[in-house]
């Protein structure tokens, strides 16, 4: 029996390709995404033309992360036709680039609701049906910005990420005990193969945004500059392919958290340092054993 996976933001990139490769590795996976019957409505169309021409278990489910009755609706169908969710996949977010001080503390807040409490509200939706059957898998889709080096003008996304990332880690020792193992998955900036940077959101003051005019030579050629890092054949597909190795390897024994960076902006150096940390620390205070995966409370 394939194993059930939900993945928000599944219309397009990272989450686009991770459901269409789980699905050609044998998992049930239901691929989310909002407004089906709208604006992606021919990207909900592409996947089931995708499953039905090479016989996939591949569904589209509408889900708006911003929405605790489009969540609730999609958890009930799912758990209604399967009985359970496996694995769900935390992909969805939205990039914004600019000033800092340009950002309004609403689109700030807008940015956070995405990026952060999106996510939540999918768990508290899931969690129940995971702690009831105490097995699961939280698999984050978080970002190399929590840990390595940055180019400015990122700043509100990359504090949106890192709080996600924060709290998936907090979770993660909460949860352990109901045999639920969380496993973070850190992409660098993958400037072409997604939407990210060409569907990136900007600060809405312009006057306030015109007055760092001095740094255009920045703001105008940041993804350029990432781009000029990246391997010729780099495309996020290594992404989704990473997330399909994780998860065939045996429930339990799954790493925590995986960096997967072709720039080299020293992402995976400090997320080692922090692991080491991480484990030292627990072990001092003698709850080490919330950091063994999946490990169940008896």
């Amino acid at each position: 029996m394939s194993e059930v996976v939900l993945i928000t933001g599944a219309a397009t990139g990272i989450g686009r390709l991770t459901a269409e490769t789980l699905a050609h590795g044998g998992y049930t996976v239901y691929a989310s995404m909002r407004d089906v019957n709208g604006r992606n409505k021919d990207h909900g169309d592409t996947l089931t033309a995708l499953a039905a021409a090479e016989n996939l278990s591949l569904k589209i489910v509408e889900l708006d992360i911003l929405s605790d009755i489009s969540v609730a609706a999609a958890i009930e169908e799912i758990i209604g036709q399967e009985g359970r969710i496996d694995i769900l996949v935390h992909n969805a977010g939205h990039l914004v680039m600019g000033p800092t001080e340009a950002f309004s503390p609403e689109e700030i807040a807008r940015n956070y609701a995405v990026n952060v409490l999106g996510a939540h509200r999918v768990n508290r939706a899931v969690l129940p049906h995971m702690r009831a059957r105490e097995h699961g898998t939280l698999l984050w889709i978080s970002s190399t910005t929590v840990h390595g080096g940055f180019p400015p003008f990122l700043g509100p996304y990359a504090a949106a990420k890192s709080a996600m990332d924060s709290l998936a880690g907090s979770l993660a020792l909460e949860v352990s005990r109901f045999g639920i193992e969380t496993v973070m998955v850190s992409p660098g900036a993958f400037t072409a193969g997604t939407e990210h940077f060409p569907k990136a959101s900007h600060p809405a003051d312009y006057e306030r945004a015109a007055a760092y005019a001095r740094y255009d030579d920045v703001t105008g050629s940041v993804g350029a500059r990432l781009s000029a890092l990246m391997p010729p054949e780099a495309h996020p597909q290594v992404v989704a392919d990473e997330v399909l190795r994780i998860l065939n390897l045996d429930h339990g024994t799954r790493p925590f958290r995986t960096v997967v960076d072709l720039l080299g902006d020293g992402a995976e150096e400090v997320a080692e340092v922090a692991g080491k940390i991480r484990t030292e620390f627990f072990g001092r205070i003698a709850l080490d054993d919330l950091l063994i995966p999946a490990a169940k409370h008896e």
